[in-house]
């Protein structure tokens, strides 16, 4: 998996964001283990006190879970889970407004153009 960082905001609240992204999206599904400190670190191309900066505030959280000796897992918590979901859909589609206002749309302009896009496009795209 790329992973990608900006200019502008903290690498481990871009990592903490990414994580988010992977536990929503099934990436890393309910229950499942989280690779280790070190292995994402290598693979995001971070120091790993950086990775563990952001798994810390993943378990503050409550998304994931560090047991002793096995490692961290994703919750299990549905409704944890439920939230995060429209937590970054809510943050996804105050972005998009943001981006579609700053070209001179109305509120009610960008709703017409979200809903002719979905209606003309394959949303899974």
């Amino acid at each position: 998996m790329t992973w990608t960082f900006k200019e502008g905001a903290p690498i481990y609240q871009q990592i903490v964001q990414t994580m988010k992204i992977r536990i929503a999206n099934g990436t890393y599904p309910p229950g499942s283990k989280i690779p280790a400190v070190r292995d994402l670190a290598v693979e995001a191309g971070v120091n790993p006190n950086t990775m563990q900066r952001a798994l810390a505030e993943l378990e503050r959280e409550n998304l994931v879970k560090s047991e002793r000796t096995s490692g961290r897992f994703v919750t299990q918590d549905e409704n944890e889970l439920r939230i995060l979901r429209e937590a970054l859909g809510h943050d996804f589609i105050r972005e998009m407004f943001a981006n579609m206002t700053q070209l001179g749309m109305t509120p009610e302009e960008v709703v017409q153009a979200v809903t002719k896009w979905y209606h003309t496009s394959d949303p899974a795209e």
